[in-house]
């Protein structure tokens, strides 16, 4: 897989793309992470990307000309599955949406600034558009960061039990089971003894009344 990320901070995405497991699937060959600054391509003398918008109002948008050419040039490339734009407004990061991504060969993210870019970029170049939360950041680049963690981590051979990211939150529309590891008993706060029991299937049916449980009560959205 192939993940080109548009920014005009490009410093802030470097240090979560390029440690822990983001870094060993680029080691491993199992993806390429490049990204762009969109500063590169201003025609402007003093490399602007932003002007005030029509009709008034406060904050900045972000031009059209320096996103389009370097989407354009992009695009000359190579064939991108999806053209994503990480915005409040667009839809909510679900586990699907990382599932159906994680199968994809080259995806094009562009992160917002300011009030956000030109509606025209999106109009025209944008297939996706993906919020990771009801909030507000300073940018799209933190929200850049987790759609690629999440995406990444499910490409086979890069977690090195691939079983894992199966049993994870969300995968069943379940959440995660509680899980323990040693000491078997902690401030005398003990294991649950079907974990110690070494009976796998009761241990499964166990994890499985656990996660139900849990997503009723903390969030039985989930099951509506």
């Amino acid at each position: 897989m192939r993940i080109d990320i548009l920014t005009i901070l490009p410093k802030l995405l470097e240090s979560p793309l390029n440690d822990s497991i983001m870094k060993r699937a680029q080691e491993k060959g199992h993806v390429e992470i490049h990204i762009h600054n969109i500063r590169d391509y201003s025609t402007h003398r003093q490399k602007s990307v932003d002007d005030y918008q029509y009709g008034g109002g406060a904050g900045m948008v972000m031009l059209c000309q320096p996103i389009a050419d370097c989407i354009d040039k992009l695009k000359a490339e190579r064939k991108y599955d999806e053209i994503i734009y990480m915005t409040p407004d667009g839809e909510i990061l679900e586990q699907t949406t990382c599932n159906t991504l994680s199968t994809s060969q080259n995806l094009l993210i562009l992160c917002g600034h300011y009030k956000g870019v030109d509606q025209r970029i999106r109009d025209i170049y944008v297939t996706k558009e993906i919020s990771i939360g009801s909030y507000v950041l300073s940018g799209g680049e933190l929200g850049a960061a987790v759609l690629v963690d999440s995406i990444v981590r499910l490409i086979p051979g890069v977690l090195n039990d691939e079983t894992s990211a199966l049993t994870d939150s969300f995968q069943d529309d379940l959440l995660a089971p509680p899980v323990y590891t040693r000491p078997d008993d902690f401030k005398g706060h003990k294991v649950p003894e079907i974990l110690l029991s070494g009976d796998s299937k009761k241990i499964d049916e166990w994890r499985n009344e656990q996660a139900i449980k849990r997503t009723a009560e903390r969030r039985p959205d989930l099951n509506e």
